[in-house]
């Protein structure tokens, strides 16, 4: 049986076993502090999970460099393989939730190719500091760093990134990333729908859901339409590669075909019976992106 998105989200907050406890405390406070109550699910919703203590207990292969770099009132997590220094830079970035990790199959299959795989992992995420995040900080850790591996001298031949980090990666490729290509995987289409499944998880009005859309909005200086496809995509000028699964149940294939309906000339790979996830590890999407970034 197929999952609906809805389903899918409320699993993604049911594995924490607060859940509950948080959806009758903001049920409460909705009725009787109505402002805490945007307060209290403004920071729900910033927050990842599962938390990123879980993905700093993993191990790293001693090949790998790992780096920090102060980022706001957070920072970034950048790891590098110490092979080909001088090969063209690919920067992997992860999703919401996600870690560096979950790019390592991708990274393998780009090495192979003779590029030089970096991966980022963002605030709030891995090891990263932070406690909460937003999906503009993500495009600002994006942009930052891509010019920090272009003013340490290195070719940034493309930016990939999945879901979250990927709607982030296409704003901050219609801004002017300095990338030559761009690769977006399982990317969603609407910032304000995950708002929307968030409040229909935690059983929140319309009216606190919008007032925590407002209070975003005004926190990061930028309205979530800004970061659909209609807004980013004629902004983007260079070659893109949108992968999509049919079967995605965290953000629908219509999204996928959205981004490639607004970028001119970007290309849509189809997927079947893989999802949100297996996408990354599948070896012939990791081929077919490998092969994008090599050939001209």
């Amino acid at each position: 049986m197929t999952r609906t998105t809805l389903q899918a989200t409320a699993a993604f907050y049911e594995s924490n076993p607060l859940t509950r406890v948080l959806r009758w405390t903001l049920a409460i406070f909705e009725q009787v502090w109505p402002r805490l109550a945007v307060r209290t699910s403004t920071r729900l919703f910033l927050t990842p999970l599962p938390p990123r203590w879980l993905q700093r207990r993993r191990p790293w292969d001693h090949h790998w460099r790992m780096d920090s770099w102060p980022f706001e009132d957070a920072s970034l997590t950048v790891y590098t393989e110490q092979v080909a220094p001088h090969a063209p830079s690919v920067l992997l970035v992860h999703g919401w939730g996600g870690y560096a990790g979950q790019m390592l199959p991708l990274a393998q299959a780009l090495r192979a190719k003779g590029l030089r795989p970096v991966l980022l992992e963002l605030p709030a995420h891995g090891r990263s500091d932070g406690n909460v995040s937003t999906l503009p900080q993500f495009a600002r850790a994006v942009d930052y760093a891509a010019a920090r591996l272009r003013q340490d001298g290195h070719h940034l031949r493309a930016v990939v990134a999945h879901s979250l980090g990927a709607n982030a990666s296409a704003y901050a490729a219609s801004r002017g990333l300095g990338a030559d290509r761009l690769v977006l995987l399982a990317p969603p289409a609407s910032p304000r729908e995950y708002t929307r499944l968030f409040a229909q998880v935690f059983g929140l009005s319309e009216a606190t859901r919008a007032a925590m859309q407002r209070r975003l909005e005004a926190r990061e200086g930028i309205l979530m339409p800004l970061f659909e496809p209609a807004a980013v995509g004629p902004r983007i000028d260079l070659p893109v590669l949108v992968v999509h699964d049919t079967g995605d149940t965290i953000n629908r294939f219509a999204d996928g075909q959205a981004y490639q309906q607004a970028i001119a000339g970007a290309r849509l790979l189809q997927t079947s019976g893989l999802g949100h996830r297996k996408i990354l590890k599948d070896e012939a999407v990791m081929q077919e992106v490998a092969n994008f970034l090599i050939n001209n």
